[in-house]
């Protein structure tokens, strides 16, 4: 059994404690334990109902080695500081995969990342350490994802796309192959990528066209 304790205690670490649950069912057994749960924000915890114990505030949590953390806070701001302030201490992180995510064999997946439901990933699709990918986002094959990326639900990532670190990619958009996007960037909700970003950019892309379909007279 793996004890856990998770960081963060709003909204995105009550989809991974009920992930955490989806995962013991679908192995029949109590593999992963929940020990607690770490907030600066006590309200959060109560507000979501955990069974679990609240932990106190991440900043001053002495850091356990009997134990592995789970990242649970979706901002990027905030998101590596904090792991690496865990990892300092000597604390380990897991990464998981829910029981109804599409994970090709030959696909590498790194430390502490989180591959979430109905989500799928390609053949020979490399991910690095601590990504989050959200619940029916899709990773073609071949597509290269660095450190520390937040891919937001329903992003289709096609085929041999690169993308770097630190990127945010809002719900729905999607990439066209061979895509490139660098580090530290938002791309909103819905946005096609079909030219190369850069780093440190905040994407909108908007079309002007208008197509009106009426019914034959």
């Amino acid at each position: 059994m793996e004890n856990i304790i998770i960081i963060g205690a709003g909204g995105h670490a009550a989809e991974l404690r009920d992930y955490i649950r989806h995962y013991n069912q679908a192995v029949g057994r109590e593999e992963i334990e929940v020990v607690g749960f770490l907030d600066d924000n006590a309200e959060n915890h109560a507000h979501y109902g955990f069974a679990e114990p609240f932990l106190g505030d991440i900043q001053n949590h002495e850091v356990r080695n009997d134990v592995a953390y789970l990242m649970g806070i979706a901002n990027l701001k905030y998101r590596r500081g904090l792991i690496e302030k865990i990892q300092a201490g000597g604390g380990r992180f897991i990464g998981l995969i829910h029981p109804t995510a599409l994970v090709s064999p030959s696909a590498e997946i790194g430390e502490g990342t989180v591959v979430s439901h109905n989500a799928s990933v390609g053949p020979k699709v490399k991910i690095g350490k601590f990504n989050m990918l959200n619940s029916r986002c899709t990773v073609g094959h071949d597509t290269i994802l660095g450190d520390y990326n937040f891919i937001s639900p329903k992003v289709a990532l096609s085929g041999n796309t690169k993308i770097g670190n630190e990127n945010m990619i809002g719900t729905n958009a999607s990439t066209i192959p061979g895509a490139q996007i660098g580090n530290n960037n938002t791309v909103g909700a819905g946005m096609i990528v079909y030219k190369r970003i850069s780093d440190n950019e905040t994407v909108f892309f908007r079309f002007k066209e208008r197509i009106v379909i009426k019914e034959k007279e």
